[in-house]
């Protein structure tokens, strides 16, 4: 019986690890995309306009 709750407990939180784990990979990913740009396109005139 103790490995039946286990098994069931690990079902339900094993999507919500994944999904976190993946949200954390695209912030991650999207912080270095935004600090990439903001490098080459230094002194360029639209990057004061994106607000």
């Amino acid at each position: 019986m103790p490995g039946a709750i286990a098994i069931v407990v690990i079902l339900l939180l094993l999507p919500v690890v994944v999904c976190m784990s993946f949200a954390a990979i695209a912030a991650v990913f999207g912080q270095l995309l935004y600090k990439d740009g903001e490098v080459r396109n230094e002194g360029s005139e639209l990057v004061d306009l994106n607000v």
